[in-house]
């Protein structure tokens, strides 16, 4: 079962209307069991349900079928967004979902989900994403910590993962900032290490984008050496164009750094 986070940057009609841009997209998705996606701009669901019915036609999918599971439109102000998970239905199955309402330090609030994945060694699972506001992900990253231990208390179960856009690299996070985290200490592992490039530029040198297991369990049952980032822009042989209108956005809308995939 491969898992992946990708933050799409303000994924929403305007893109998914884009048959070149939203094949990209598919493309990428279709290779994992559930991905996350970050930063959607969609507050009517309209554009993700055009997405998924594409999605479940495309190639093999059309016999191994994904579901879907949105989490409310999210922020503390007018810009919201949401987290949108797609899940292969033969091989996940959703058992619960929360969304945390607690620490007003976290932006978006993770939409948590509870999963039985019946192929792999840990059967049930606990996803919890992130997207960090850049300037204030030291503090939601310590807020982190705060939801790990509402859900182990929610669920009793600690075969948890946390993984998204965490920001946590470069002017946003020193790496003396990181080691002090709550979840940089046992039992937590950090699965991509601070030397990988998560964004699509050759330019820069960032690990913004992470995934993060607690307990020893979680490790063991990890692929060894499997999480890394997915640079689509390689992979698929994309031109820089190409690759720039997967990650589009408006002059206005936030930080200009280009994510990839977190697989």
């Amino acid at each position: 079962m491969k898992i992946a986070a990708f933050n799409v940057l303000r994924l929403g009609r305007a893109k998914v209307k884009k048959e070149d841009v939203r094949e990209i997209i598919i493309k990428i998705v279709s290779q994992y069991s559930l991905v996350l996606l970050e930063e959607v701009m969609d507050v009517s669901g309209v554009a993700m349900e055009t997405f998924l019915t594409h999605l479940n036609d495309y190639g093999d999918n059309r016999s191994n079928r994904y579901g879907m599971r949105c989490s409310e439109s999210l922020g503390q102000n007018r810009y919201k967004e949401k987290f949108v998970y797609f899940y292969r239905k033969k091989e996940v199955q959703i058992l619960d979902s929360y969304q945390y309402r607690g620490n007003d330090v976290l932006t978006r609030k993770p939409f948590v989900l509870l999963l039985n994945c019946p192929k792999t060694v840990v059967q049930e699972l606990v996803l919890i994403p992130v997207h960090t506001k850049p300037k204030d992900a030291e503090a939601e990253l310590i807020a982190l910590h705060d939801v790990v231990e509402v859900v182990r208390e929610k669920w009793k179960n600690d075969n948890i993962m946390i993984l998204g856009d965490f920001n946590a690299d470069g002017e946003y996070l020193s790496k003396r900032k990181k080691e002090k985290l709550s979840i940089s200490l046992a039992p937590y592992h950090w699965l991509i290490g601070d030397d990988v490039n998560t964004t699509t530029s050759n330019k820069t040198q960032n690990t913004y984008d992470r995934i993060v297991v607690y307990g020893e369990r979680m490790l063991e049952a990890i692929v060894p050496n499997s999480a890394k980032a997915y640079n689509f822009k390689e992979e698929l042989n994309l031109t820089e164009e190409q690759t720039l209108r997967v990650r589009a956005q408006k002059k206005k809308a936030g930080p200009a750094a280009k994510k990839r995939s977190g697989a």
